[in-house]
């Protein structure tokens, strides 16, 4: 059964959270916090940005199949 790219863009987006997490609690461990709260600060906007990415392909496709439905019906 073939991946959705909805499906593959999350499955990147959870194993580039995962492993900014765990970059960032080593980091935190050996050289402190400040380190570590800048890698939260990327790690929320690259998660959110991806989540952004995601809203907009899902709503691209919600108009195109729209659209399709539309001119189909014509």
């Amino acid at each position: 059964m073939p991946f959705s790219t909805a499906k593959v863009l999350s499955l990147k987006a959870t194993v580039l959270l995962l492993l900014t997490l765990l970059i960032k609690a080593r980091v935190q461990i050996v050289a402190g916090s400040a380190i570590g709260i800048f890698l939260l600060l990327l790690q929320t906007l690259v998660f959110l940005a991806i989540s952004g990415g995601l809203v907009l392909a899902a709503g691209g496709a919600a108009i195109y199949a729209k659209q399709r439905r539309r001119t189909a019906a014509d």
